[in-house]
Parts: structure tokens; sequence; C-alpha cells
């Protein structure tokens, strides 16, 4: 039976690209996988089909020729497992390395794994004043040293680590369950491709012993809680020659006694006295940056809300300071003298001899009950 065309076989146009190539052999290898149909004569031979098309229409020469001169200017049997064609495994393991742990290892390449050190997070604690500044400072971390007994090996001074038997130093271990050919790490060595008979007693084999090391940490103006400072290169250190992970620094900022942040915004609650509330006047504030002040107009009450322009935050991505908003609570004097009652009751005496005019809200609210019970 003629074989069909290899674009066709694909599901693709001549002038495809080398990702639309494989992106349709990934979609119809997934598709028609023996191991998904165990039963299908007819899905192991459109898997065949396609796999034969991808091996081909995968390498530019081999393109190159079978679109000069289709089925005769290739080898029938190339990327079948004959010489000078790419096997299925190696095939199969490029488009799925990364599905069945393929990256790890590097798909066909030899020698030991290598593994990217694990990241590490480290909490600091600082305050409003020190987040809206910007500052420096010094943290210590935990990190780790060659140990001075082994000098690295892991292995009993006067003993060597010798290659593993089970991957012969590559690290890895090639599993093969039918047209499936998977890499793993090698369960014996884990990957480091070398096993340690006799394991340093000082280090217990790792090599490594733990200690602490102090870095500099610059705190940028304006940075938000729960904000992170990325130290590249400062976590744990990789496996085999690997990268070092990299060190977190995530700001938590402490609560602080007068002011809460939202945002670049600054809020505080001011106490305000019950003869300023009355009357009016200026009262001080405090800010960031120093004393502010504020005018309260005359009859002002409980959760009235003034705003100082540019007395914020300047967040690390601003271009001008947020606002402070003062929330004012009258305060009702307490303790009072007899004196200071009985005036108190004069000055009450004269309000209600006033009428409502005196008291708005309480009218309001009075018509409204009885309104209610009514």
């Amino acid at each position: 039976m003629a074989k069909r065309d290899y674009y066709e076989a694909l599901g693709l146009a001549k002038n495809a690209s080398d990702e639309d190539i494989k992106k349709a052999y990934r979609k119809l290898a997934m598709k028609y996988h023996p191991d998904r149909n165990p039963d299908s004569h007819e899905a192991e031979e459109k898997f065949k089909e396609a796999k034969e098309a991808y091996e081909i229409l995968s390498d530019p020469q081999k393109r190159d020729a079978y679109d000069r001169y289709g089925h005769a200017g290739v080898d029938p049997n190339a990327g079948m497992g004959g010489a000078g064609g790419a096997g299925f495994g190696d095939v199969f393991g490029d488009i799925f390395g990364d599905i069945f742990g393929g990256a790890g290892g590097g798909g066909r390449r030899g020698g030991p794994q290598v593994f990217r050190g694990a990241d590490l997070r480290y909490r600091l604690d600082i305050t409003l004043e020190q987040a809206a500044k910007g500052m420096e400072t010094e943290i210590r971390v935990p990190s780790w040293e060659n140990c001075d007994v082994c000098h690295g090996s892991g292995a009993k001074p006067g003993t060597e680590p010798t290659t593993c038997h089970t991957c012969h130093g590559a690290g890895a271990v090639r599993m093969q369950q039918g047209f499936f050919s998977v890499q793993q790490t090698c369960p014996t060595c884990h990957g480091t491709g070398k096993e340690i008979k006799e394991p340093c007693t000082a280090c217990d084999g790792v090599g490594r012993k733990r200690k602490n090391k102090t870095l500099q940490v610059k705190i940028p103006a304006g940075i938000d809680d729960g904000m992170r400072i990325r130290s590249g290169g400062n976590g744990e250190p990789g496996v085999n020659g690997g990268p070092a992970g990299d060190l977190y620094v995530e700001i938590s900022i402490k609560e602080h006694s007068i002011f809460k942040r939202d945002g670049d915004d600054l809020h505080c609650e001011v106490p305000l006295p019950f003869v300023t509330a009355t009357l009016g006047g200026d009262l001080e504030v405090p800010t960031l940056g120093g004393k502010g002040e504020i005018t309260v107009p005359e009859g002002t009450q409980t959760g009235k809300v003034f705003r100082l322009r540019g007395k914020g935050i300047k967040g690390v991505r601003a271009s001008y300071p947020g606002d402070l908003y003062c929330h004012v609570v009258v305060e009702t004097p307490i303790r009072l003298s007899d004196e200071q009652k009985a005036l108190l009751r004069q000055f009450e005496t004269s309000l209600n001899d006033g009428g409502d005019r005196h008291s708005p809200k309480n009218k309001s609210w009075t018509d409204r009950v009885k309104d209610f019970f009514s």
C-alpha cells in the first residue's frame, strides 16, 4: 500500500514551521499511542505513520530531500532505528521529556544530572518609618560550606566515591516500556553518578555542612507589607554543579501606634477636644515627617475626616506621595469637679432655651423615633 504524503499524515501544509510540525506530532502521538488504544490496530498504524512523518520533516536535510523528490528522496527506514536515524526513544523523549521527567537530566545528554538549588524565604520585620524612608540592613541566612573533613567529596578520608553501578555514572536510567522510553533519575545515586561506600562521619556523606552567612540588604523607600526583594544566587546551592537558588526577603511591616497604611495613604485617629469641636480652631496632628496642623471648623462632629495632601508615603513605583487622612473623634470630658458640672448644667439650660437650633441632629433623631413608634 502506497504511503500517504507526510504533510497530509500530520495534517499540515507544505510551508508548516518546525513548531507546527512538533505540535501536530505531539497531538497525534498522544491520540493514537498504543498504550491508550491497546486493542486498536488502526490506531497503532496511524501512530507509526505520524512518527515516521515527524522524523523526516523535523530533520532539515531529510525534509529538503523529501520536498524535492518525495518518498524516493529519503530512506524509508529513516528514524525507525536504522543507521544514521534517530531512534524512536530519542524522538519521543525530545517531545515528551518534560512530561516524564527528562528535563532534570537533559534528554540525551550524558553525565550526572544537575539540579538547581531550592529558593529560600526570609521574613524581615521593619517599622513603618523604615518602610517609608528605605534602609540598609544585614541579615543572617542559612547556607552551606564544604565539609572540612572530606573536602566536599562526602567520602570517608582515605576513600573515594566510585562510579554508580546502576547508571554507570550517567546519573539517570532509561526505562523501556513498549513504545515508551522514559528517562528517570538514578534511584541508587540520585543523579550524582557516584556511589559512596564509606560516608564521611562528619557530614554523613553529604559533603557539606550548614552555616550562617551575613548578607547586606537594601530596602527601597516606599516598600509595602508583603513585598519581596530577590537576592539572586543566595538560596540553596545546586546539586552536581547546578545553579544556586534565590533568596526572597519578604517584608513585614510592624503595626504602628498612630498610623495605619492603605497603599500610599496613611490614616490616623485624632482626639478632638470638646471646646475646639464646638468653637473651632487649629489642631496639631502628627505626620511621618513631623508635626502638621488642621483647621477645625465650628461645630465639628466625630467622624469628620481631614486630608493633608502629600503627607502619606511615596510608594516604590509611585511618582508622588499619598495623603494623610485624620479622622477626628470628639473627646467627652471626664472626672469633672462639682463646679465644672454645675457650669455644664447651666450651659445645658442655655442650650435648651435656644430651641432645636443648637442640636439639629438630636431633633431629627427624636422625630424619627416618634414616627417609628406611632
